[in-house]
């Protein structure tokens, strides 16, 4: 007999698909990863008020999911609710595309090229970040290999 896990569905539409069956289990995964994230955003809101925390926040969880999917797709077989939690979850609820699109508006209205400066430079931020984690988490994968005996 089949696990209540297994059992237990959700209908949703997957990516351009008839409505599919997604656990329970994993819709809970995310979900309680999104609550983490969400939580760690709120508190980084207070640490760093206004446009620097979702600069920092959108920076560092760039660099978390670069370091999570190399682990994750180069080094290790990982758990099926790994990715959802830490990926879709913690680090969705973590970074935020509505505040920085926000803080942008709301600093184009005073000064419109520091808005410009602040869209482009975070989106390349962000992407050197992302280099960054896989290259560092290959390299220290690496330096680990060579350090085995």
């Amino acid at each position: 007999m089949a696990s209540s896990a297994e059992t237990r569905t959700v209908s949703a539409p997957a990516r351009g698909k008839p409505a599919s069956a997604v656990p329970l289990d994993l819709l809970a995964a995310v979900a309680a990863g999104g609550a983490l994230g969400s939580v760690l955003r709120y508190g980084a809101g207070l640490i760093w008020p206004g446009p620097t925390s979702t600069f920092l926040v959108n920076v560092l969880g760039c660099l978390a999911i670069g370091v999570l999917m190399c682990v994750i797709t180069e080094l290790i077989t990982p758990h099926r609710m790994l990715r959802p939690f830490l990926g879709v979850g913690v680090l969705g609820g973590f970074t935020t595309f509505s505040t920085y699109v926000t803080d942008a508006l709301r600093l184009a209205l005073t000064a419109p090229l520091a808005a410009l400066g602040y869209l482009l430079g975070t989106v390349l931020c962000c992407l050197i970040a992302v280099f960054v984690g896989v290259a560092a988490t290959r390299a220290l994968a690496r330096a680990v290999r060579r350090e085995a005996p």
